[in-house]
């Protein structure tokens, strides 16, 4: 054997190992959870080429019809597919969800990573500010911003990607906080100050490196609650607008159709419930990994 066939096959058996570490770390209820969201993302990206029917497609079926091969989960007051509408709608709720939290995330790591590096007035401003808007509950939150931006933009996907934002950051903006004034005491901080470095290039070079595991399980987390934000609103009526297929939005418009055609709400509940806990179980699984990873480190 060639050197430089073993050196080949130890990096593959170093490969194999660390994938099976990986795999070890897998719980049961976690493996469940990325199955569910792997289903869901499926649907999200693929829904345009086995969908029945389109989701404004009205008069596939009389009005209320019950469910059958054709129309799985029946048919809305309109006569619309709602197993096809429930499928579009993954793709707006994935999107919405996502990218608001993402949002929500960038805006509260920057300000908590730079509040607790800075602290002094800023740190003061900046906490207030978030403790007020904790303070105020999820959904009249999100109900003062979309009345603040006023009717014309009721409904817009952007409008809701930034409420969502608006919500999460303070909470955010907290734990990013608390992570930073536990790493701004280490030493490679003070190394980057005597080097004259800026709080910016701080906070992103130093503190958000060691701050990004406790920043991926409050991302997960907040993105595990964001389809029921979505859902609530779109149910009181201040989310998508029709014939937009987002799933409170579809309970809210077939609720007094329950007793007759039951499936035309528990279509789009069961979906919603069923992500909310897969990115429960993932969000569950990811916080022990890191967990456990941040023990190893510390012994």
């Amino acid at each position: 054997m060639t050197p430089s066939t073993s050196v080949i096959e130890k990096k593959k058996s170093i490969g194999h190992s660390s994938s099976l570490g990986f795999l070890r770390m897998l719980s049961p209820t976690m493996f469940l959870g990325i199955v569910i969201l792997l289903l869901f993302v499926f649907v999200a990206f693929t829904v345009d080429l086995w969908a029945p029917y389109t989701y404004n497609k009205i008069a596939t079926a009389p009005p209320l019809s019950p469910p059958s091969a054709e129309h799985l989960f029946g048919t809305d007051q309109l006569g619309r597919d709602v197993f096809s509408r429930v499928a579009y709608g993954t793709r707006y709720v994935l999107v919405i969800a996502i990218s608001g939290t993402a949002l929500g995330l960038m805006i509260g790591a920057s300000l908590g990573l730079l509040s607790g590096y800075l602290l002094g007035t800023f740190d003061e401003v900046v906490m207030r500010i978030c403790d007020a808007l904790i303070s105020i509950p999820f959904i009249v939150l999100a109900l003062v911003i979309i009345a603040a931006a006023g009717s014309d933009y009721s409904g817009n996907p952007l409008l809701l990607i930034g409420v969502i934002g608006l919500i999460y950051a303070p909470r955010i903006a907290r734990m990013a906080r608390a992570v930073a004034l536990e790493v701004s005491t280490r030493e490679f901080v003070a190394a980057s100050q005597l080097r004259g470095e800026s709080a910016w290039s701080i906070a992103t070079r130093e503190l958000l490196p060691n701050a990004s595991g406790a920043l991926l399980v409050e991302f997960a987390v907040r993105a595990g609650y964001a389809p029921v934000l979505i859902g609530s609103l779109g149910f009181l009526g201040f989310g998508a607008r029709p014939p937009t297929p987002e799933w409170g939005l579809m309970i809210s418009e077939n609720r007094s159709a329950l007793a007759a055609a039951p499936m035309t709400v528990l279509g789009p509940g069961l979906a919603l419930a069923l992500l909310v806990i897969g990115l429960n179980l993932f969000t569950e699984g990811i916080a022990r990994i890191l967990g456990r990873n941040a023990q190893r480190v510390s012994v």
